[in-house]
């Protein structure tokens, strides 16, 4: 596979001001130089994409991403190294940008096609397919500083993509649209690999980035760390970001929520771990057993007790309480612990939040329910598949036909 993008020791940097002379006249009277110091945004970077390729760069915030994708873009120059595109780009690196807010949304769509190298009579034959992917059509002839920042990305992402260019550059923008427009956007990157299109991608969503990408490149403080494989990569920097949780407390930093009657609360929620240590970081595969301390302050009979998980991002990834687990519990009375116990962690390297709640045998009366209650990170472990949130242990096999 040919290479479309070369980056050869990159580097950039920018002039951080300490005192600035605001005028010509204010130099003058000042009689010195404004003040900076030298950021270095980019340091040494290098590596190649491959055509076709959907190729991530991944890393914290101030790590150099989005100042190298204005570099591929060419509305920044290197002050250091060099980068050969081999091939027409788009790019859609700010929300809205090119855009006119006094314009509106039909009007923009030829200002941008015209900024992309798009002709009159080309953006006449694209319009309808570019208003119909945005879905905006009912707002098209209204002054687009009226829209909402996802009609906006919409529009914008909808224009990039059918400039039909050889390469595609898109930041962040896209965690903007809904979940529906992200469906389509993720066949409009299928047809464009299928058809031998490039793809460069910045964003915090790793599962996502895991899934669409073949290659990535981390960067940390402008320095490139390593370049490779998405699947090995994208689990090694989370394996390496995830932060140091407290393994117990009773006011959970992340909780988000708590309700009901109170006659039984959950006091604390801990993760054991198969030593039967209180851990924050598991491993996929590992065994794992959640337990749920609580405090019933009267006696209560035939309490069930329940565990949720969800993704940072709210997505629900599992549920399960005792009555449907079997385990009838008669009364409770004081203090006391039930525990959940999973033989396997089946969920993909990421930070999960865990819901804990108590609620009478109907479970149409909650005594006691908190959000967020624990967070924990898991870890690449074993199986170790390709994408998603949870570990199917799933194999392959072919019959010969």
């Amino acid at each position: 596979m040919s290479e479309i993008i070369e980056v050869d020791g990159v580097s950039k940097r920018f002039r951080m001001y300490r005192e600035r002379n605001q005028s010509l006249k204010a130099s003058l009277m000042r009689g010195r130089r404004a003040k900076y110091d030298e950021f270095w945004a980019l340091r040494d970077v290098g590596f190649s994409i491959p055509q076709g390729s959907t190729f991530g760069l991944i890393g914290e915030n101030g790590s150099g991403k989005s100042t190298l994708l204005k570099c591929l873009a060419r509305i920044l120059v290197p002050d250091e190294g060099s980068i050969t595109v081999g091939g027409s780009v788009a790019a859609l690196l700010e929300l809205g940008s090119g855009f006119h807010p006094e314009l509106t949304g039909r009007e923009n769509v030829y200002l941008n096609g015209s900024i992309l190298g798009l002709g009159k009579r080309e953006i006449d034959r694209k319009f309808d397919e570019i208003v119909d992917f945005a879905g905006i059509e009912t707002f098209i002839d209204q002054p687009v500083k009226n829209y909402s920042s996802g009609m906006y990305v919409r529009l914008g992402f909808s224009v990039a993509i059918n400039v039909d260019p050889d390469i595609l550059l898109v930041d962040e923008v896209l965690a903007v649209g809904d979940a529906a427009f992200q469906a389509k956007c993720m066949e409009k990157f299928a047809e464009f690999r299928a058809a031998g299109k490039t793809v460069v991608i910045v964003s915090h969503a790793m599962g996502s980035m895991r899934t669409m990408c073949d290659h990535v490149a981390w960067l940390d403080h402008g320095r490139l760390v390593q370049s490779g494989p998405a699947t090995s990569l994208v689990d090694e920097y989370v394996d390496a970001t995830h932060v140091e949780r407290a393994v117990q407390g009773d006011q959970p930093e992340h909780e988000t929520g708590r309700h009901g009657s109170g006659e039984v609360t959950v006091e604390r929620v801990e993760l054991i771990d198969g030593d039967g240590q209180p851990v924050t970081t598991l491993r996929t595969g590992d065994p794992m057993r959640i337990r749920v301390h609580y405090d019933a302050h009267e006696r209560v009979d035939k309490p069930v007790f329940g565990l949720a998980v969800e993704t940072l991002e709210g997505v629900y990834v599992w549920a399960y309480h005792t009555r449907d687990g079997g385990l009838e519990i008669d009364a409770v009375s004081g203090k006391g612990s039930v525990d959940c116990v999973v033989p396997a962690v089946p969920l993909q390297p990421g930070t999960f939040d865990v819901i804990a709640s108590v609620v009478d045998w109907t479970t149409q009366h909650t005594y006691d329910l908190r959000r967020k209650v624990v967070r924990f990170d898991v870890e690449a472990g074993s199986p170790r598949e390709s994408g998603g949130i949870v570990a199917m242990g799933a194999t392959w096999t072919r019959e010969s036909t």
